[in-house]
C-alpha cells in the first residue's frame, strides 16, 4: 500500500480536520516557517558553543514539525500556506544579533510556543493531531528548560525579584486591598503575583524593543522603518511604566542580560517576515497583558494593563493595514462563501 493510500485511509478512519485543527495547524506552519528563517541566520553567526547548541535545537524542532504539518495538509488535500523560506533572508548579511540575544530570543519564543501549543492541544479532537501537539509541547518545554539551564550556567538568566518567605497565612480583609486609584491614599504593597507579571512584561517588551531596533536598521523601506521605530518607542515606554511601578515598592528590577544588536544596516530579512514577526509579538503581548490584568487585584494595575493593551492593539492594527497594502498577509482558511458559490453556479 502506497503512502498516499495510507493517508487517505487514516483520514477516513479519524474524520476530517475540524475548523480549530485546521486553523491551529495553519498558524503553527506560519510561525515555524518564520522561526526556521530567523534561526538559520542566527546560527551562522553564533560563536558560543553552548548557545549555538540551544539555538540549533530550536531550529531542528521547527524544521521537523513543519514536515509533519505538510503531511497533514497533503492528506486532506488542503492548499499549503506560503509561509516563509530562504527567499526571506539574505544569509550573506553581516551579523545582527549577539549570542546572548539569540539565546534570550529562543528562550522567549519557547515560552510563547508552550502557551500556543497547550491551547492548540486543548482544541484538538483527532488522535493524530492531539499526539502531534503533545509531542510538540513536550519538545518546546524541553527547549525552554535547555535555554534556561544554559542561561543560568552562563550567569545571564533574567531572574525574577525575590521576596521574603511568608511566615504565616493571611486572608484579605476589606475592599481596600483592591484599591489603588486614590492619589490621596497610599497604595498597598504589590503581591507576588503582581510582581511576577510586571517583571514578565518588562522581559517581553525588552525582546520586542531590540527586535524592532534591528528590523528598523535593516529595512530599506521608510514606511517599515517608521513602523518599527514606533514599536520600539511603545516597548520602551511600557518598560519604564512597569519598572517604575516596581521601584515605587522598593523593588529593583533584576539585571537584564545584554541583548546586543549590531550596527548593521544591511538588508537581512524581508519586510514581509519582519512585519509578520511583529504581529506575532504583539499578539503574544496582548495575551500577556490580558492575563496580567485578570491576575492583578490592585485596581490601578488592572486599568493600566487595559490602557496599554489598547495602545498595542492600535499598533497591531496599523501593522495589519501595512501588510494588506503590500499583499504580505496570507489569509487563514475560512468557511465557504455560500452567496458567492450560488452566484458562481448561476
Amino acid at each position: 500500500m502506497n503512502k498516499k493510500k495510507e493517508e487517505e485511509e487514516a483520514v477516513d478512519k479519524q474524520g476530517h480536520l475540524t475548523s480549530a485543527e485546521i486553523g491551529n495547524l495553519w498558524t503553527s506552519y506560519m510561525n515555524n516557517s518564520m522561526s526556521t528563517v530567523m534561526l538559520s541566520f542566527m546560527l551562522q553567526h553564533i560563536q558560543d558553543k553552548e548557545i549555538k547548541e540551544a539555538v540549533q535545537k530550536s531550529y531542528d524542532i521547527a524544521q521537523r514539525y513543519l514536515e509533519e504539518i505538510r503531511s497533514f495538509f497533503e492528506a486532506e488535500a488542503y492548499v499549503m500556506p506560503d509561509g516563509f523560506s530562504e527567499g526571506d533572508v539574505h544569509m550573506d548579511a553581516p551579523w545582527l544579533f549577539s549570542d546572548i540575544f539569540c539565546l534570550t530570543y529562543v528562550h522567549h519564543m519557547s515560552k510563547v510556543g508552550m502557551i500556543n501549543y497547550g491551547g492548540f492541544l486543548g482544541m484538538s479532537r483527532r488522535e493524530d493531531i492531539r499526539s502531534f501537539y503533545t509531542r510538540l509541547l513536550s519538545d518546546t518545554s524541553s527547549l525552554y528548560n535547555h535555554t534556561t539551564e544554559t542561561a543560568v550556567s552562563k550567569g545571564i538568566h533574567a531572574t525574577y525579584p525575590y521576596l521574603e518567605v511568608p511566615k504565616e497565612q493571611e486572608y484579605i480583609e476589606g475592599k481596600r486591598y483592591l484599591s489603588g486609584l486614590n492619589p490621596l491614599r497610599n497604595k498597598r504593597a504589590l503581591n507576588a503575583v503582581e510582581i511576577a507579571y510586571l517583571y514578565m512584561n518588562i522581559l517581553t517588551n525588552t525582546i520586542g524593543e531590540k527586535l524592532a531596533i534591528a528590523f528598523a536598521q535593516t529595512s530599506m523601506s521608510k514606511e517599515i522603518q517608521d513602523y518599527m521605530i514606533r514599536g520600539k518607542d511603545i516597548a520602551t515606554k511600557h518598560i519604564k511604566i512597569f519598572a517604575s511601578t516596581l521601584e515605587e515598592n522598593d523593588i529593583v528590577a533584576a539585571r537584564l542580560p545584554d541583548l546586543g544588536v549590531s550596527g548593521s544596516t544591511t538588508r537581512t530579512f524581508s519586510d514581509k517576515l519582519m512585519m509578520f514577526h511583529m504581529s506575532v509579538l504583539t499578539a503574544a503581548g496582548t495575551g500577556n497583558y490580558a492575563l496580567a490584568a485578570a491576575s492583578s487585584l490592585r485596581t490601578d494595575l488592572a486599568l493600566n494593563y487595559e490602557r496599554l493593551s489598547l495602545e498595542v492593539a492600535r499598533y497591531a492594527k496599523s501593522g495589519v493595514e501595512i501588510m494588506i497594502k503590500h499583499n504580505w498577509m496570507e489569509q487563514p482558511p475560512e468557511t465557504a462563501d455560500r452567496d458567492k458559490l450560488s452566484r458562481k453556479k448561476e
